[in-house]
C-alpha cells in the first residue's frame, strides 16, 4: 500500500534534504553505524542508502500521521518475519475507505426505519407488559419477574467481546443477520411449548416458566454479540448533523406502530378463547414473523466493512487483543459519560421494571387497561420525539438530558399518589404515563446521540459496547435491589421503592454536568435558545 501520492512537498523540504545530504556527512555516518548494529542480516550499508533513509525521515516531519507511519516503517530496521506479518495484515485491508453516496444514505435510512418498526413489535411482545402478564398467569412471583428483567441488563457484559469480534468481520450486515436471525428463531420453542400445553396438556406451568427463562438467557447472550455492531452501523450511516432529526423521526414511527399494535395485541391476549396463556402463544408467533421481516430490510441498507471504517477514521496503528477493548480507559470525557450512564441505569432500574407489576399485581388492574396506559405513553413519546430531535440539533444533547432528567427523577414520587379509585384509574395514571412518554423521548434520544458524539470514530463499536455493559451491570443491580423492596409487607415497600429511585436519579445527574459535548450550549443559555425565535438569536459559543 502506497501513500506517497498524498504527500505535499515544498521548497523548504527539499532545501532541508539537500543541506543534510551534502553538508552533514557526520550525521549520515552515524545513521550508517546504527543500522550496522541493528540489521540482522549484517553487511555494509552504503552511504546512498543511509542518505535515502534520512531523506525519508525528514520528509515524514511534514506529512500526515498515516504517511509518517509508513515512512517510519520503511526507514526502520526490522526482521524478515516482522515484514511478512506487516504485509499479511495490510493485504487484508481495502485500498480505499468506503464512501457512501447521498442516494445510498437516503435508501438506507428508509430501510432502517422500516426495520426498526417491525423489530420493535417483536421486542414489545417478548418483553414489557405482555410478557409480565404471561409469567404472572403461569404463577411466577414478582421477585422472579424482577430477576428476569435483570438478565438482559447483566448479559450486556458480553457486548465488548462481541464488538471485538464484529470489528474483525468483513460485513456489519452479515454479522447482524447471523446474530439476530438465530436469536429470534429460538423463541419458536416457547410458542411450541405453549401449543403443546393447550392441546395435549403435557407441559406444566413450571416447565414453561423455566423454558422462558432459558430462552431469554440464551437469546440475550447471542444478541449481546451483535448490538454494539448495529449501533456502529447506524452511526456510520447517519450523518452527525442529522442524527437528532432522523432518530427522532425513526423513533416516532416505531412508537406509532406500538401505539396502534400493543393495545390490539393486549386485547387479543385477554379475550382469546383458550385463555391468556394460549393467547400469548398466538401473539408470540406473530411477533416472530415481524422479527424476521425486520431482518429482511437490512438487505436494503448499505453494508459497512468494519476494517474500511477503521481506515477512514483512524490515523494510528490498530491495537491488538485486549488493548483494543481497554482503549476507553484513557478517554476522560468518555469515562465521565460512563459514570453518569452507570449511575443513571442503576437509579432508573430500581423502579422502572416494576411499574407495570405494581399495576397488575399490587393494584390488580386488568392487562387491557395497562396496555391502554402503555399506548398513551407511546403516543406522548411519538409526539415529542420529533420536537426533541430538532431541539437537540439546535442546542445539543447534554443540556436537554440535564433539564429533562430532573423531571424524570421526580416522576417516581408521583406514583405514590395513585390507587384503585376512578380518578386514579382514568386520570392520574394516564397523566403519569403521558409525562413518562414525553420525558423519556428526550432521554432515550439524547443519550444515544450523546454517546455517538463522545465516542471516537476509531474503535467506536468497543466504546458502544462498554457503554452498554457498564449500565447493564448497574441496571441489573438496581433491578435486584428493587425486587427486594417489592417483597416488603404492605404498601410501604412500594413507597420506599419509588422514593429511593427518585433520590438516586437526582444524584446520577451530577456527573452529566461534567461531560463535554462539542455542539452543546451552556445550561444558563438553554432557555434563551429554546424560547427565542431563530431570527433573533445571536451566535452562541459552544462549551
Amino acid at each position: 500500500m502506497c501513500y506517497f501520492s498524498t504527500c505535499r512537498t515544498d521548497y523548504t523540504i527539499f532545501s532541508s534534504v539537500y543541506f543534510y545530504l551534502t553538508v552533514d556527512n557526520e550525521l549520515t555516518c552515524n545513521i550508517e553505524k546504527e543500522h550496522l548494529k541493528n540489521n540482522m542480516l549484517g553487511g555494509a550499508i552504503s552511504k546512498a542508502k543511509a542518505k535515502l533513509l534520512l531523506t525519508l525521515k525528514i520528509l515524514a516531519i511534514n506529512m500526515n500521521s498515516k504517511v509518517k507511519h509508513e515512512i517510519s516503517f520503511l526507514a526502520s530496521s526490522i526482521t524478515f518475519e516482522e515484514t511478512q506479518q506487516r504485509v499479511s495484515r495490510d493485504a487484508d485491508l481495502p485500498e480505499e475507505a468506503q464512501k457512501i453516496s447521498k442516494p445510498e444514505i437516503r435508501s438506507s435510512l428508509r430501510a432502517s426505519t422500516l426495520e426498526g418498526v417491525f423489530a420493535t413489535l417483536f421486542y414489545s411482545i417478548i418483553g414489557g407488559v405482555l410478557l409480565s402478564n404471561f409469567l404472572l398467569d403461569l404463577g411466577a412471583s414478582p421477585v422472579f419477574i424482577g430477576l428476569l428483567a435483570s438478565i438482559p441488563q447483566l448479559l450486556n457484559l458480553f457486548q465488548p467481546l462481541g464488538a471485538y469480534f464484529a470489528d474483525r468481520s468483513q460485513s456489519r450486515r452479515t454479522w447482524s443477520i447471523g446474530i439476530f436471525l438465530t436469536s429470534r428463531l429460538l423463541w419458536l420453542a416457547v410458542a411450541l411449548a405453549i401449543f403443546w400445553q393447550g392441546s395435549f396438556h403435557i407441559v406444566e406451568n413450571l416447565f414453561l416458566v423455566q423454558l422462558t427463562l432459558a430462552i431469554i438467557l440464551i437469546t440475550n447472550i447471542i444478541e449481546a454479540f451483535g448490538r454494539a455492531s448495529c449501533v456502529s452501523w447506524m452511526a456510520a450511516l447517519v450523518p452527525e448533523r442529522l442524527r437528532g432529526r432522523y432518530f427522532g423521526f425513526r423513533n416516532s414511527c416505531i412508537n406509532l406502530m406500538n401505539l396502534l399494535a400493543i393495545p390490539l395485541l393486549g386485547f387479543a391476549v385477554s379475550k382469546y378463547p383458550g385463555g391468556t396463556v394460549q393467547g400469548f402463544g398466538v401473539v408470540l408467533i406473530v411477533g416472530i414473523v415481524f422479527g424476521l421481516i425486520s431482518l429482511g430490510y437490512q438487505f436494503l441498507m448499505t453494508d459497512i466493512n468494519p476494517k474500511v471504517e477503521w481506515l477512514s477514521n483512524s490515523n494510528t496503528e490498530p491495537k491488538q487483543g485486549w488493548q483494543t477493548i481497554l482503549t476507553f480507559l484513557k478517554d476522560a470525557n468518555f469515562l465521565k459519560f460512563l459514570l453518569y450512564s452507570g449511575l443513571w441505569s442503576f437509579a432508573v432500574n430500581v423502579s422502572a421494571p416494576f411499574f407495570n407489576l405494581y399495576l397488575l399485581d399490587n393494584l390488580s388492574i386488568d392487562v387491557s387497561v395497562v396496555t391502554i396506559y402503555s399506548s398513551l405513553q407511546t403516543g406522548a413519546n411519538l409526539l415529542m420525539l420529533i420536537i426533541w430531535g430538532k431541539l437537540a440539533d439546535r442546542v445539543g444533547n447534554r443540556p436537554l438530558l440535564v433539564v429533562v432528567g430532573m423531571l424524570v427523577a421526580l416522576s417516581p414520587l408521583l406514583w405514590q399518589f395513585g390507587g384503585t379509585d376512578t380518578i386514579s384509574l382514568w386520570i392520574w395514571f394516564p397523566l403519569l404515563h403521558l409525562l413518562s412518554g414525553a420525558t423519556w423521548a428526550a432521554i432515550d434520544l439524547c443519550s444515544a446521540n450523546l454517546l455517538m458524539t463522545v465516542a471516537p470514530r476509531a474503535n467506536r463499536s468497543i466504546y458502544f459496547a462498554i457503554a452498554a455493559a457498564v449500565p447493564g451491570i448497574t441496571g441489573a443491580m438496581g433491578i435486584i435491589l428493587g425486587g427486594e423492596f417489592t417483597t416488603l409487607a404492605g404498601i410501604n415497600g412500594w413507597d420506599a421503592l419509588f422514593s429511593l429511585s427518585a433520590g438516586l436519579r437526582f444524584l446520577a445527574l451530577l456527573p452529566l454536568v461534567l461531560v463535554w459535548e462539542q455542539r452543546s450550549i451552556p445550561l444558563n443559555q438553554l432557555w434563551k435558545m429554546v424560547f427565542t425565535p431563530r431570527t433573533e438569536l445571536t451566535p452562541v459559543t459552544p462549551e
